[in-house]
């Protein structure tokens, strides 16, 4: 019994982001927050500017040899601010989101012309544009970042053509080389990293499909409902898994002298244990001809052995019954230690046995009991007693669970509306038997 659930973004669910396609940290965030990315990137390169424009102007040993040029660099950072912001309300517009750094590129080239041109200590911001840029896939970026770098450093011509020697162009060029080859090494470094970032999305999408089959097997594996059984019995179960496999199970199928029903709870979770359940209960059902529940045992001990190891086999507690339609109970328990009997007046008592989990044990021994008219068998894992706070007091909390109720399919739902939803350490199963000996023969 599992459920599941998607969420998606309906803001951004039918169109692209452009940061989505080409952001290295969009891919692992919430199509919603990815609008927000460029205006939390474009707010660093604004408090930059306007904090190197602000201590210019108070500090005494920093130049501003052009005020209207420095706080004109302001300005076009913050246009890019408002831009980023009308980005994140407006997803199509990161469509155009080269325009952000763009902007960044003319406030850096006015900032520097403004505080000292060549002399200006703030043209490292322009690195903030750079590798915006940069980390978009396609080398072809390298072009445009080498473009906005040309564009800060040419404002100065433009503004002040003159007093300008070879120097100038050689620094100019030098600058741009050292500013491609940034611009090429974070380029490849991103390309690695997506890539790095689309293998490990491939392998958990595979790893999910994967698990999804494995589910699906382990939910076909689990009985039909009672109507496969004598009219003599009525019976529920189920089970709730605490991952996407679960190493508990549960069967039941008709046998030529009544019906067998089987709880077991594999050492584990995941699919390591869910392997081991269906090779159990396949084997224990094999045994269907076999009137002994104990040889059930003993046959799926041989079919888990791999070797001359003993540890290699996972062990696996399990409660094995045979009812005939009279009522006659032969059960073995290895190890599994919580199934009840639920009597028509409310009495509960528990059916013991000192027998080790398959895979420890060797030797199981069968018991016997016998079930009265409305008498009702309850086996549970042990995952139910997680449910309850005091661990210690669980067993008698599931004895006055029993006590209040003999129907099967109220003990179950009781059962599963106590496991809820929210994330559990165990596996949680219970399967309840009741027993009506006046339907035999009619």
């Amino acid at each position: 019994m599992t459920t599941g659930g998607a969420a998606t973004d309906g803001d951004d669910g039918d169109r692209p982001s452009v940061w989505g396609d080409r952001g290295i940290l969009a891919r692992t965030m919430p199509a919603g927050s990815r609008r927000w990315v460029p205006l939390f990137k474009q707010s660093f390169v604004f408090l930059l500017v306007l904090g190197a424009a602000a201590l210019s102007t108070v500090v005494p040993w920093l130049t501003v040899s052009d005020p209207v040029a420095m706080w004109s660099g302001v300005l076009a950072a913050a246009l890019g601010v408002a831009y980023a912001a009308a980005a994140a309300r407006d997803a199509r517009l990161l469509r155009a989101e080269i325009v952000i750094p763009a902007l960044d590129f003319v406030a850096v080239g006015l900032l520097r012309f403004g505080t000292g041109d060549s002399r200006s200590l703030f043209l490292p911001v322009i690195l903030l544009a750079i590798i915006w840029i940069a980390v978009w896939p396609g080398r072809v970026n390298v072009l445009w970042l080498l473009l906005g770098s040309s564009v800060t450093f040419l404002l100065p011509f433009v503004i002040d053509p003159g007093g300008r020697g070879p120097s100038d162009v050689v620094r100019l060029a030098f600058a741009l080389t050292i500013y491609a080859i940034v611009g090429l090494a974070v380029n490849e470094l991103a390309r690695q990293a997506r890539q790095k970032v689309d293998r490990s999305r491939a392998e958990q999408r595979a790893v999910e499909r994967e698990l999804d089959r494995a589910a699906s097997v382990q939910q076909s594996l689990l009985p039909p409902d009672a109507r496969t059984l004598p009219a003599t019995f009525s019976v529920v179960g189920a089970c709730v898994p605490a991952r996407t496999v679960g190493g508990d199970f549960y069967d039941w199928y008709s046998t030529p002298d009544g019906m067998a029903l089987t709880v077991g709870d594999v050492m584990g979770k995941g699919v390591g244990a869910g392997m081991i359940a269906a090779a159990v209960r396949s084997v224990v059902r094999s045994s269907v001809e076999d009137p002994d529940p104990a040889s059930a045992l003993r046959r799926a001990t041989v079919g888990l052995a791999t070797g001359d190891d003993d540890t290699a086999v996972q062990f696996t507690t399990c409660f094995h019954v045979r009812i005939t339609p009279t009522g006659d109970m032969r059960w073995v328990d290895a190890g599994h230690g919580l199934a009840f009997l639920r009597r028509a007046d409310g009495r509960v008592e528990r059916l013991r046995s000192t027998d080790l989990p398959i895979g420890i044990g060797t030797a199981w021994t069968a018991r016997t009991a016998t079930l009265d008219a409305a008498d009702t068998l309850v086996c549970i894992s042990d995952g139910v007693l997680d449910l309850f706070d005091d661990e210690l007091e669980a067993v008698g909390r599931v004895e006055e669970l029993l006590g209040a109720t003999g129907d099967p399919a109220a003990i179950v739902q009781e059962v599963i509306a106590l496991a809820g939803t929210e994330e559990r350490p165990d596996d949680v199963t219970v399967v309840a038997a009741s027993f009506v000996p006046a339907l035999v023969g009619a």
